[in-house]
């Protein structure tokens, strides 16, 4: 049986600044109507598999977990891995807790945040690596190349071993543009998609082998794991002295066990945002619209609004993206150095590298609507069935009020429920907590006022997402 590994611990900077650390481009419906990790976790359905695996971090595991909820899946663990150590780690922690269950494990590997627009010929091409996997092999899936990409790695094929399975030979660092049109030119190299399928004892066996000291704490982190529910916690301190390394450095380019399969299904790692303009609906001018954008004379733009009107006139070849706090303008052939951006704001300690104006939480989520001296006045959405901490704050006073819901309140010793316009005041220095008891989303609008309103403002007494103090 193939086990799905959904590594989803990636930031994906290049698509700032939609994509941001705590809530990156994996979890954006960036493509169609569902996140990037839905669309991956959906595209196994049509195979004989078990329940996923998803390595995530900590601090996404109740988006990774709500998510999953939404397009009715469970996953047999979500593995939080305490610190990013790159890929090579991330499927040793994976393969230790699948052969856990299975000493024929199988798994798949993909990425959470990539698109593929050809699902029936990505689920042949597994079903074409399966038999090479079961042999032994470290099978990777080349994609075969639609142009002279410089932005990805290629494969090298080597022998044909039947029809679009080959030997692998090497890998090929991200080429300049004349080097990619020769492999592309040859017919032997393909794009590297970073997707693979092995069977877990063999990637063990083969870290044992080329890189012991990560097979040696990962091995150690996961005999001292924590478990909680669906979630496996490896032990911190043990994973902290793994090397950072990629499977494809770790291991791939020193195994003598590595296959290939040519994988043709419309593949795009979405790197940045020319790849979605590359497969995003365009009208007659070229011009892919996201949102509520309004164009005169433009031609061959990716332009996105998320929160308000975004008109262009007269403008060719550019990448404009909205957010409520930030918009982004590129040339469409610079949008790689919007990195550069990123770092540059990260310098600065901006919180916009970050959070979202909407910034989720286990129960739900809040939005900061208006924030001034003294004051803020934020949404708050809490989830059918969820309840926050029982907390209190020093230096602020809170004003809710419900408009659409059910809010069941605790306010030192009351207990008491709210409806729709109707609201109550939390003072300062009170213990209190908000509870949604009703099956749909309760929404209320905070009003904050005091001295000091920033969120480690916080003493929590319980909580049911293991955050108390």
């Amino acid at each position: 049986m193939l086990t799905p590994v959904l590594l989803s611990g990636g930031v994906g900077s290049r698509l700032w600044p939609v994509s941001r650390e705590t809530h990156p481009k994996q979890f954006q419906p960036l493509a169609g109507e569902l996140s990037m990790l839905q669309q991956t976790l959906q595209r196994t359905s049509g195979m004989e598999e078990t329940r996923p695996l998803v390595v995530c971090n900590e601090e996404h595991r109740f988006m990774v977990a709500e998510q999953l909820r939404q397009v009715d899946l469970q996953a047999s663990a979500l593995i939080l891995e305490p610190r990013g150590r790159n890929t090579a780690p991330a499927v040793a922690l994976a393969a230790i807790q699948a052969l856990a269950k299975d000493r024929d494990a199988l798994l798949l590997v993909l990425p959470a945040d990539h698109l593929i627009r050809e699902v029936d010929a990505f689920v042949e091409a597994v079903g074409k690596a399966v038999p090479l996997a079961q042999q032994g092999r470290l099978v990777t899936f080349g994609v075969v190349p639609s142009a002279a990409e410089t932005g990805y790695g290629y494969i090298k094929c080597g022998e044909s071993l039947d029809t679009d399975l080959y030997d692998l030979e090497r890998f090929v660092e991200k080429p300049d543009a004349a080097t990619a049109q020769a492999y592309v030119d040859s017919g032997s190299y393909l794009w590297n998609s970073g997707m693979f399928l092995l069977r877990a004892e063999t990637y063990l066996d083969q870290l044992a082998s080329h890189a012991p000291e990560i097979l040696n704490c990962c091995r150690q982190a996961m005999e001292h794991a924590s478990a909680d529910l669906d979630f496996v916690r490896p032990d911190a301190e043990a994973f902290d002295q793994c090397p950072s390394d990629s499977i494809d450095y770790a291991v791939m380019e020193k195994t003598d066990a590595g296959a290939v399969v040519s994988l043709d299904c419309g593949w795009s790692d979405v790197g940045a945002w020319s790849s979605l303009w590359d497969v995003a609906e365009r009208d007659a001018d070229g011009n892919a619209r996201i949102g509520d954008v309004v164009v005169d004379n433009c031609h061959n733009n990716y332009l996105r609004s998320e929160s308000r009107l975004l008109a262009a006139t007269g403008v060719d070849d550019l990448v404009v993206v909205e957010t409520a706090d930030a918009v982004l303008v590129s040339h469409r052939d610079k949008v790689q150095d919007v990195k550069r951006i990123v770092n540059r704001l990260k310098a600065e300690q901006r919180q916009e590298v970050a959070l979202h104006r909407r910034v989720y939480r286990p129960w739900g989520s809040y939005e900061s609507l208006i924030t001034a001296d003294r004051f803020q006045v934020k949404r708050i959405v809490v989830n059918p069935g969820q309840t926050l901490s029982l907390q209190l704050h020093h230096h602020r006073a809170e004003h809710w009020i419900v408009v659409h819901g059910t809010a069941e309140v605790t306010c030192e010793d009351r207990v008491f429920m709210l409806g729709e316009d109707e609201s109550t005041y939390i003072p300062l220095g009170h213990k209190h907590r908000l509870a949604n008891p009703g099956r749909i989303p309760l929404e209320l609008i905070e009003v904050q006022s005091g001295a000091y309103l920033g969120e480690d403002d916080i003493v929590r007494f319980q909580d049911e997402y293991g955050r108390s103090s």
